[in-house]
């Protein structure tokens, strides 16, 4: 049985860097025992902002036997977004994972595909593809799975890639070889909560999610508060500082993905041509992009806000 389980894992694992995966690692599925008291602290005291869906499914989060039936192994995966150039010098700034193609079509596609390959390889598995839309917690499971370790900031890190990438599931009724944590290579280091202009990273590995960029330029729909203007350092949409400082991030290479590279216009825009953006023009930069999901007026309101 145990060899079998090795034979399925690295059909998978060589099928998911075929498709172009940075990694894969493989966790059992099962109840989450030490994320448990952390979520529950963080939703008591409401670092979770306006994002009221976090405290839906409560259980279901932590538990991925609740999500799928007959579940027995959790198949993290990576995908790189990092990318070959960045945008002009002088613009506001949106988070490099909104550059291209919205992530969420392009890795569920890749995730159907391996599904489907598992399926004529091994045989009928039940399974169900995850990627950042449902309750699961992604950068604890690709701990768990060996992938990274969860860095002071709270994303995913890997000595070899950093932390610009994508993290997907695949919760799966069939049992693999499991692979084990790394260990944290953070050390003393704080380069991420002294950068942090709105002072996010509470204490490290502790974000406040109601005090991030991020969180302000996409989740928010209200006024942005008057008491953080002149704090977002340009970003108009997402904010990749406390990545962008991270001395892993060197390791950085850029993706190979077609689907992620931007409209020309997003890298050679300057911040007046941010500030005079039509609907239209809006319409066909972020076409199919991520960057829609704070629709036109809500970018608007961002660039507004950041207008000196």
């Amino acid at each position: 049985m145990s060899n079998l389980k090795e034979r399925y894992t690295s059909l998978i694992k060589a099928e998911a860097k075929r498709l172009g995966f940075l990694s894969c690692g493989v966790s059992k599925a099962e109840f989450l025992e030490e994320e448990a008291p952390r979520l529950e602290k963080y939703l008591q005291k409401g670092m979770h902002g306006e994002m009221k869906y976090m405290e839906n499914h409560f259980d279901k989060r932590l538990d991925p036997t609740k999500l799928v039936e007959g579940s027995k192994s959790v198949i993290s995966l990576l995908l790189n977004y990092y990318p070959q150039q960045i945008q002009n010098q002088d613009s506001y700034k949106i988070s490099k994972y909104a550059y291209g193609r919205d992530y969420h079509f392009v890795i569920k596609d890749k995730l159907k595909d391996l599904m489907q390959f598992m399926q004529n390889e091994i045989g009928e598995i039940e399974g169900r593809a995850f990627v950042d839309s449902a309750p699961v917690l992604d950068k604890a499971w690709a701990a768990k799975s060996g992938l990274g370790w969860i860095g002071k900031h709270s994303n995913l890190l890997s000595k070899q890639t950093g932390s610009f990438y994508f993290i997907a599931e695949l919760i799966v009724d069939l049992e693999l070889e499991y692979d084990t944590p790394v260990t944290d290579h953070c050390g003393s280091c704080t380069a991420c909560i002294d950068a942090c202009p709105t002072q996010a990273i509470v204490e490290p590995y502790k974000v406040d999610g109601s005090r991030c960029i991020s969180y302000f330029t996409i989740e928010l729909k209200d006024e942005l508060p008057n008491s953080f203007k002149g704090q977002f350092e340009d970003w108009m949409f997402g904010c990749d500082i406390c990545q962008d400082v991270c001395p892993w991030n060197r390791f950085s290479k850029p993706h190979n993905e077609p689907l992620f590279n931007p409209h020309p216009g997003l890298l050679e825009n300057d911040k007046k041509d941010w500030e005079e953006i039509t609907k239209e023009t809006f319409n066909e930069i972020f076409r199919k992009s991520a960057v829609k999901r704070t629709k036109f007026e809500g970018l608007k309101r961002n660039i507004d806000f950041l207008k000196k």
